[in-house]
């Protein structure tokens, strides 16, 4: 499993990557990256009705031999990437958007520390430990 935040556009570059276990982690760096261009395509398709519904999940953004990836993107335009291994068939859409609920709210609440300048990397122990929990679960 991997999790990562992304910063919103035009940089896209990562603020939080976590992978466990971490010897295919270079791979993952790259399948985030090309997601990005999916998620963009996403985005744009959905338009005014992604605003109108704030529907933030994007879901299945595209699977390989491997992995499957999922999006999320805020209303700010960060975007959530979790690459899941597709032999885990034990989660399902719903459990997947509750995660990138919890990714999103732990977010929000390091954006409401007034130490944190925005668009830095984040480094906070109740994200770590959260995002650790999360891997737990589904490994």
């Amino acid at each position: 499993l991997l999790v990562s935040v992304i910063c919103s556009p035009p940089q896209n570059y990562p603020l939080y990557i976590r992978s466990v276990p971490t010897e295919n982690e270079l791979k993952f760096h790259y399948t985030v990256h090309t997601s990005l261009d999916v998620v963009d395509e996403k985005i744009s398709a959905m338009g005014k009705a992604l605003v109108d519904q704030r529907e933030l999940y994007l879901g299945l953004l595209y699977p390989t031999e491997d992995y499957k990836v999922y999006g999320y993107v805020t209303n700010s335009k960060v975007k959530f990437v979790m690459v899941v291994d597709s032999s885990n068939t034990a989660l399902r859409d719903n459990e997947i958007r509750s995660m990138f609920r919890k990714l999103h709210n732990s977010y929000t609440d390091i954006m409401c520390n007034p130490f944190y300048n925005p668009g830095d990397r984040i480094h906070s122990r109740a994200f770590d430990n959260m995002v650790n929990s999360m891997m737990m679960q589904v490994c």
